[in-house]
């Protein structure tokens, strides 16, 4: 395995018991993620896209194979490490927006902050993340007064409020319109350069996958093709 990797895994297995059925979801997966890499990953539903996102980030163990993310070995963590591992280390974005409904814009990004233990205000830094996004003057509105894309700028302003060193967006522009999509994708690929963050990008939509610089195939639990 590549030390030089942020995301280092080899012959990884999840297996799914559903009632006396087993139900194979990763089926011998080997990946290496270098700091700063944008990836995009496509594949079929069932191809076991979003099960490799859970166990990088800690959300579900593999059943087997070795996992290592920014230099720690996922088999070898506490329930606790995994959740210090999701307030520090992985920041997360999903197609449903997730946002507390009866919470401000800037509120749901401080409850990020919040627990993860550290300071509510944002750095001085982060102001010019605001600006990137276009929500620096959205803040003060409760999500039912914002637009799909501004739901999902904020959401993406949550998942990196603490400067996690890898993003993993999970299908980000699936509820959003063709306008928004790209100026998601233009935002997230824009992070990428700027801040140099290490992102993985679940897609259905080719032209959204072609905003990393690589992209990985997966079908039946297996990467088939990384270009």
């Amino acid at each position: 395995m590549n030390n030089g990797a942020i995301i280092e895994i080899h012959d990884l297995h999840k297996t799914y018991r559903v009632g006396k059925v087993e139900v194979p979801a990763l089926r011998g997966v080997d990946l290496s993620v270098q700091p700063g890499e944008f990836l995009s990953i496509v594949g079929p539903s069932g191809s076991g896209k979003s099960t490799l996102f859970h166990i990088i980030g800690g959300l579900t163990p593999p059943t087997a194979g070795k996992v290592r993310v920014a230099d720690q070995d996922l088999a070898a963590m506490t329930d606790a490490g995994r959740t210090r591992l999701r307030k520090r280390t992985v920041g997360f974005v999903f197609q449903k927006f997730n946002l507390l409904p009866n919470l401000t814009a800037r509120d749901n990004i401080a409850i990020a902050r919040h627990i993860a233990g550290t300071d509510p205000e944002p750095s001085a830094d982060f102001e010019e993340v605001l600006r990137l996004l276009g929500i620096a003057n959205r803040l003060d509105h409760k999500p039912s007064a914002l637009s799909g894309g501004e739901q999902q700028r904020i959401a993406i302003a949550r998942a990196i409020v603490n400067h996690p060193a890898i993003l993993l967006a999970d299908e980000p522009t699936g509820n959003l319109d063709t306008e928004n999509s790209k100026a998601v994708l233009s935002i997230i690929r824009d992070l990428n350069e700027r801040l140099g963050q290490t992102i993985l990008m679940i897609t259905h939509n080719p032209e959204a996958a072609a905003y990393g610089h690589h992209t990985v195939h997966m079908r039946d639990g297996r990467i088939i093709e990384r270009t």
